[in-house]
Protein backbone atom coordinates (compact mmCIF):
# COMPACT_ATOMS: atom_id res chain seq x y z
CA UNK A 1 0.00 0.00 0.00
CA UNK A 2 3.08 2.66 0.89
CA UNK A 3 4.05 2.13 -2.67
CA UNK A 4 0.62 3.85 -4.38
CA UNK A 5 0.83 6.49 -1.83
CA UNK A 6 4.43 7.31 -2.67
CA UNK A 7 3.42 7.48 -6.50
CA UNK A 8 0.18 9.41 -5.24
CA UNK A 9 2.53 12.07 -3.90
CA UNK A 10 4.57 12.37 -6.94
CA UNK A 11 1.45 13.04 -9.20
CA UNK A 12 0.49 16.20 -6.44
CA UNK A 13 4.41 17.20 -6.11
CA UNK A 14 4.50 17.11 -9.85
CA UNK A 15 1.16 19.54 -10.15
CA UNK A 16 2.45 21.23 -7.18
CA UNK A 17 5.44 23.13 -9.01
CA UNK A 18 3.28 23.92 -12.34
CA UNK A 19 0.28 25.64 -10.28
CA UNK A 20 2.67 27.40 -7.70
CA UNK A 21 5.07 28.89 -10.63
CA UNK A 22 1.57 30.28 -12.07
CA UNK A 23 0.32 31.77 -8.69
CA UNK A 24 3.64 33.06 -7.59
CA UNK A 25 4.34 34.92 -11.43
CA UNK A 26 3.11 38.21 -10.18
CA UNK A 27 3.14 37.76 -6.55
CA UNK A 28 6.41 37.70 -3.85
CA UNK A 29 7.44 34.46 -3.52
CA UNK A 30 7.59 34.35 0.27
CA UNK A 31 4.01 35.98 0.65
CA UNK A 32 2.65 33.00 -1.61
CA UNK A 33 4.31 30.42 0.72
CA UNK A 34 2.77 31.68 3.96
CA UNK A 35 -0.64 32.09 1.88
CA UNK A 36 -0.56 28.81 0.56
CA UNK A 37 0.48 27.02 3.78
CA UNK A 38 -2.92 27.99 5.15
CA UNK A 39 -4.37 25.90 2.57
CA UNK A 40 -2.06 23.07 3.56
CA UNK A 41 -2.69 23.17 7.17
CA UNK A 42 -6.64 23.51 6.82
CA UNK A 43 -6.51 20.75 4.71
CA UNK A 44 -4.14 18.48 7.01
CA UNK A 45 -6.51 19.22 10.24
CA UNK A 46 -9.20 18.33 8.09
CA UNK A 47 -8.13 14.44 7.24
CA UNK A 48 -7.07 14.67 11.03
CA UNK A 49 -10.55 14.90 12.07
CA UNK A 50 -11.65 12.25 9.58
CA UNK A 51 -9.57 9.70 10.86
CA UNK A 52 -10.28 10.35 14.60
CA UNK A 53 -6.13 10.37 14.99
CA UNK A 54 -6.91 14.13 17.44
CA UNK A 55 -7.75 11.93 20.14
CA UNK A 56 -4.02 10.73 20.09
CA UNK A 57 -2.62 13.75 20.47
CA UNK A 58 -1.68 13.69 24.50
CA UNK A 59 -0.16 10.85 23.94
CA UNK A 60 2.48 11.94 21.67
CA UNK A 61 6.32 11.26 23.46
CA UNK A 62 8.37 14.55 23.58
CA UNK A 63 11.07 13.04 21.24
CA UNK A 64 8.53 12.43 18.48
CA UNK A 65 7.19 16.42 19.32
CA UNK A 66 11.00 17.64 18.53
CA UNK A 67 11.86 15.76 15.25
CA UNK A 68 8.42 16.98 14.04
CA UNK A 69 8.97 20.17 14.99
CA UNK A 70 12.97 19.82 13.15
CA UNK A 71 11.47 18.94 10.24
CA UNK A 72 8.84 21.28 9.91
CA UNK A 73 11.51 24.05 9.97
CA UNK A 74 13.46 22.09 7.45
CA UNK A 75 10.49 21.94 4.74
CA UNK A 76 9.99 25.84 5.83
CA UNK A 77 13.41 26.58 4.51
CA UNK A 78 13.19 24.60 1.50
CA UNK A 79 9.36 25.96 0.42
CA UNK A 80 11.12 29.13 0.77
CA UNK A 81 14.06 28.52 -1.33
CA UNK A 82 12.01 26.42 -3.87
CA UNK A 83 9.99 29.15 -4.54
CA UNK A 84 12.19 32.00 -4.74
CA UNK A 85 13.96 29.89 -6.84
CA UNK A 86 11.13 28.82 -8.89
CA UNK A 87 10.25 32.42 -9.31
CA UNK A 88 14.16 33.57 -10.70
CA UNK A 89 14.04 30.38 -12.65
CA UNK A 90 11.97 28.07 -15.09
CA UNK A 91 10.17 25.26 -13.51
CA UNK A 92 12.38 22.96 -15.84
CA UNK A 93 15.56 24.45 -14.25
CA UNK A 94 14.72 24.41 -10.97
CA UNK A 95 12.76 20.82 -10.97
CA UNK A 96 15.97 18.66 -11.26
CA UNK A 97 18.22 20.24 -9.06
CA UNK A 98 15.33 20.07 -5.92
CA UNK A 99 14.49 16.36 -6.64
CA UNK A 100 18.59 15.41 -6.47
CA UNK A 101 17.73 15.80 -2.99
CA UNK A 102 17.30 12.22 -2.87
CA UNK A 103 21.17 11.81 -3.47
CA UNK A 104 21.74 13.30 -0.04
CA UNK A 105 18.64 11.34 1.49
CA UNK A 106 20.23 8.24 0.64
CA UNK A 107 22.84 9.21 2.48
CA UNK A 108 21.71 10.42 5.52
CA UNK A 109 19.47 6.99 5.76
CA UNK A 110 22.46 5.44 5.49
CA UNK A 111 24.23 7.26 7.96
CA UNK A 112 20.89 7.58 10.59
CA UNK A 113 18.10 5.16 9.94
CA UNK A 114 20.94 1.99 8.53
CA UNK A 115 19.28 1.66 5.42
CA UNK A 116 22.33 0.30 3.50
CA UNK A 117 22.05 0.92 -0.17
CA UNK A 118 21.80 -1.05 -2.85
CA UNK A 119 24.93 -1.19 -5.97
CA UNK A 120 21.69 -0.58 -7.88
CA UNK A 121 21.61 2.38 -5.89
CA UNK A 122 24.60 3.18 -6.60
CA UNK A 123 24.38 3.23 -10.08
CA UNK A 124 20.98 4.65 -9.87
CA UNK A 125 22.63 7.89 -7.69
CA UNK A 126 25.48 8.16 -10.43
CA UNK A 127 22.96 8.44 -13.21
CA UNK A 128 20.63 10.67 -11.45
CA UNK A 129 23.90 13.22 -10.74
CA UNK A 130 24.38 12.89 -14.03
CA UNK A 131 21.06 13.71 -15.10
CA UNK A 132 20.60 16.52 -13.17
CA UNK A 133 23.66 18.26 -14.32
CA UNK A 134 22.71 17.76 -18.51
CA UNK A 135 19.11 19.33 -16.89
CA UNK A 136 20.86 22.68 -15.97
CA UNK A 137 20.66 24.69 -18.76
CA UNK A 138 24.18 26.93 -19.76
CA UNK A 139 23.29 30.54 -20.42
CA UNK A 140 25.61 32.12 -22.94
CA UNK A 141 25.81 35.37 -20.84
CA UNK A 142 27.15 34.15 -17.70
CA UNK A 143 28.47 38.23 -16.25
CA UNK A 144 26.81 40.93 -15.45
CA UNK A 145 22.72 41.10 -14.19
CA UNK A 146 21.73 38.09 -16.16
CA UNK A 147 24.56 36.08 -14.84
CA UNK A 148 23.65 37.18 -11.18
CA UNK A 149 19.98 36.45 -11.52
CA UNK A 150 21.42 32.79 -13.00
CA UNK A 151 23.81 32.03 -9.80
CA UNK A 152 21.04 33.42 -7.37
CA UNK A 153 18.37 30.92 -8.35
CA UNK A 154 20.75 28.11 -8.53
CA UNK A 155 21.68 29.08 -4.86
CA UNK A 156 17.95 28.82 -3.99
CA UNK A 157 17.60 25.57 -5.42
CA UNK A 158 20.13 23.98 -4.46
CA UNK A 159 19.76 25.03 -0.53
CA UNK A 160 16.15 23.84 -1.39
CA UNK A 161 17.55 20.38 -1.98
CA UNK A 162 19.58 20.11 0.90
CA UNK A 163 16.90 21.28 3.33
CA UNK A 164 14.15 18.93 1.44
CA UNK A 165 16.73 16.01 2.10
CA UNK A 166 17.09 17.25 6.15
CA UNK A 167 13.08 16.81 5.97
CA UNK A 168 12.62 13.01 4.84
CA UNK A 169 15.11 11.99 7.19
CA UNK A 170 13.78 14.17 10.55
CA UNK A 171 9.86 13.69 8.96
CA UNK A 172 10.63 9.50 8.98
CA UNK A 173 11.90 9.85 12.65
CA UNK A 174 9.30 12.12 13.43
CA UNK A 175 5.96 9.56 12.51
CA UNK A 176 7.61 6.15 13.55
CA UNK A 177 5.51 6.57 16.61
CA UNK A 178 2.05 8.58 15.56
CA UNK A 179 -0.66 8.94 12.82
CA UNK A 180 0.73 9.80 9.98
CA UNK A 181 -1.96 12.45 9.37
CA UNK A 182 -1.60 14.13 12.82
CA UNK A 183 2.05 14.05 12.35
CA UNK A 184 1.89 15.97 8.93
CA UNK A 185 -0.63 18.68 10.75
CA UNK A 186 1.65 18.98 13.46
CA UNK A 187 4.84 20.09 11.02
CA UNK A 188 2.54 22.27 9.12
CA UNK A 189 1.85 24.77 11.95
CA UNK A 190 5.68 24.85 12.23
CA UNK A 191 6.04 25.52 8.50
CA UNK A 192 3.22 28.02 8.58
CA UNK A 193 4.89 29.91 11.50
CA UNK A 194 8.41 30.38 9.75
CA UNK A 195 6.57 31.24 6.48
CA UNK A 196 4.22 34.10 8.27
CA UNK A 197 7.64 34.93 10.59
CA UNK A 198 9.61 35.94 7.73
CA UNK A 199 6.51 37.89 6.02
CA UNK A 200 5.88 40.10 8.52
CA UNK A 201 9.76 40.59 9.25
CA UNK A 202 9.99 41.69 5.56
CA UNK A 203 6.52 43.39 5.70
CA UNK A 204 5.51 41.88 2.78
CA UNK A 205 1.99 41.34 3.93
CA UNK A 206 1.59 44.86 2.52
CA UNK A 207 1.28 43.45 -1.05
CA UNK A 208 -1.52 41.18 -0.38
CA UNK A 209 -4.15 43.46 -1.43
CA UNK A 210 -2.58 43.66 -4.80
CA UNK A 211 -2.91 39.46 -5.52
CA UNK A 212 -4.91 39.09 -8.54
CA UNK A 213 -7.66 36.53 -8.69
CA UNK A 214 -5.81 34.36 -10.93
CA UNK A 215 -3.15 34.35 -8.65
CA UNK A 216 -5.11 33.55 -5.50
CA UNK A 217 -6.76 30.83 -7.13
CA UNK A 218 -3.33 29.23 -8.40
CA UNK A 219 -1.59 29.62 -4.68
CA UNK A 220 -4.84 28.26 -3.35
CA UNK A 221 -5.30 25.10 -6.07
CA UNK A 222 -1.14 24.74 -5.02
CA UNK A 223 -1.65 24.59 -1.51
CA UNK A 224 -4.44 21.94 -1.95
CA UNK A 225 -1.93 19.54 -4.39
CA UNK A 226 0.81 20.16 -1.94
CA UNK A 227 -1.70 19.17 1.33
CA UNK A 228 -2.67 15.65 -0.80
CA UNK A 229 1.05 15.03 -1.66
CA UNK A 230 2.75 15.45 2.10
CA UNK A 231 -0.52 13.38 3.15
CA UNK A 232 0.53 10.68 0.44
CA UNK A 233 4.15 11.06 1.11
CA UNK A 234 3.81 10.89 4.50
CA UNK A 235 1.78 7.74 4.90
CA UNK A 236 3.99 6.03 2.24
CA UNK A 237 7.12 7.07 4.43
CA UNK A 238 5.89 5.68 8.01
CA UNK A 239 5.30 2.40 6.35
CA UNK A 240 8.18 2.14 3.41
CA UNK A 241 11.58 2.66 3.64
CA UNK A 242 12.59 6.24 3.53
CA UNK A 243 15.38 5.06 0.28
CA UNK A 244 12.89 3.85 -1.78
CA UNK A 245 9.38 6.17 -0.81
CA UNK A 246 12.08 9.26 -2.10
CA UNK A 247 12.97 7.86 -5.28
CA UNK A 248 9.41 7.40 -5.96
CA UNK A 249 8.31 10.79 -5.38
CA UNK A 250 10.94 12.23 -6.85
CA UNK A 251 9.75 10.87 -10.08
CA UNK A 252 7.23 13.63 -9.81
CA UNK A 253 9.42 15.52 -12.27
CA UNK A 254 8.31 13.83 -15.12
CA UNK A 255 4.64 15.12 -14.20
CA UNK A 256 6.19 19.04 -14.33
CA UNK A 257 8.15 18.38 -17.38
CA UNK A 258 4.68 17.47 -19.05
CA UNK A 259 2.95 19.56 -17.04
CA UNK A 260 5.36 22.77 -17.76
CA UNK A 261 4.78 21.92 -21.66
CA UNK A 262 1.43 22.06 -21.98
CA UNK A 263 0.23 24.74 -19.53
CA UNK A 264 3.59 26.96 -19.32
CA UNK A 265 5.25 26.34 -23.15
CA UNK A 266 8.57 25.18 -21.46
CA UNK A 267 10.67 22.88 -23.84
CA UNK A 268 13.48 20.76 -23.32
CA UNK A 269 16.37 21.09 -25.16
CA UNK A 270 17.96 17.76 -26.35
CA UNK A 271 20.64 18.23 -24.18
CA UNK A 272 18.06 18.48 -20.81
CA UNK A 273 15.47 16.04 -22.49
CA UNK A 274 19.43 13.41 -22.02
CA UNK A 275 18.88 14.98 -18.78
CA UNK A 276 15.48 13.99 -17.65
CA UNK A 277 15.85 10.47 -19.09
CA UNK A 278 19.05 9.87 -16.78
CA UNK A 279 17.02 11.00 -14.16
CA UNK A 280 14.08 8.88 -14.49
CA UNK A 281 16.77 5.98 -15.22
CA UNK A 282 18.37 6.32 -11.92
CA UNK A 283 15.60 6.81 -10.54
CA UNK A 284 13.75 3.97 -11.05
CA UNK A 285 17.53 1.95 -10.52
CA UNK A 286 17.27 3.75 -6.56
CA UNK A 287 14.14 1.34 -6.05
CA UNK A 288 16.26 -2.01 -6.90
Amino acid sequence: MWLLYAFGSALFAGMTSILAKIGIKNTDSNLATALRTIVVLLFSWLMVFVVGSQHTIDSISARTLLFLILSGAATGASWLCYFRALQLGTVNQVTPIDKSSVILTILLAFLFLGEVPTLFMGIGIVLLGLGTYLMIEKKADSTGAAGTRRRTWLIYAVLSAIFAALTSILGKIGIQDIESNLGTAIRTIVVLIIAWGIVFFQKKYTLMKDIDKKSWLFIGLSGLATGLSWLCYYRALQDGKASLVVPIDKLSIVVTVIFSYIFLREKLSARSFTGLLLVVGGTLLLLF
